[in-house]
């Protein structure tokens, strides 16, 4: 499958392999690969995000990103379910970093005091999005997967990068209109 990633798209990759190294993980992250989509200049997904105003709102992003890792990854939506439960995730999180630490809860090895080195894996949802993207790329008609598939592809799968994504009004249909129009597609 790689052969038919673009510079672009292997670049992702890269980046996010080096996004989990710098947090430690024991594997990549469909949110290693969209912190490296933002990463990204000059290429389709940087222009799809640019128009839809993220590019002002990158370390906004970042941001949202890091606060679902020091809640254990989970999403604000499943935060607020917890919340119409009764469980207060914020005070949860507030009370295990005061007593262990700030990240406590995220997946970071630093925390269990390990090192890891060498290659990181990709995790059953980074390689949900990698497959994803191929099927996109395929929907779309493309011979090739560039990185703009790999953003589709985080827009279309459920968990925290879409709905961080959607947050900024990044959703799969805004994203799909944009490059459209960037290739001079009909909008239809």
């Amino acid at each position: 499958m790689f052969e038919r990633f673009t510079k672009d798209a292997r670049a992702v990759v890269q980046g996010a392999a080096g996004h989990a190294e710098e947090a430690r993980a024991e594997t990549v992250e469909p949110e290693h690969l969209l912190l490296a989509l933002l990463d990204r200049d000059g290429s389709r997904a940087s222009f799809a995000l640019a128009a839809l105003g993220v590019g002002e709102h990158r370390d906004a992003v970042r941001r949202e990103l890091g606060d679902a890792r020091r809640r254990a990854g989970l999403s604000q939506s499943e935060t607020e379910a917890l919340a119409g439960l009764g469980i207060d995730v914020t005070e949860i999180v507030a009370r295990v970093e005061e007593a262990h630490g700030v990240g406590a809860m995220s997946a970071d090895d630093r925390k269990r005091g390990r090192r890891w080195s060498g290659h990181r894996s990709f995790s059953r949802g980074a390689k949900e999005v990698l497959e994803k993207a191929l099927r996109v790329a395929v929907a779309r008609r493309d011979r090739h997967i560039g990185d703009e598939h790999l953003l589709l592809a985080l827009a279309l799968r459920p968990g925290v990068p879409a709905e961080v994504l959607a947050d900024h009004g990044v959703t799969h249909a805004s994203l799909s209109r944009v490059l459209d129009e960037g290739a001079g597609k009909s909008c239809a």
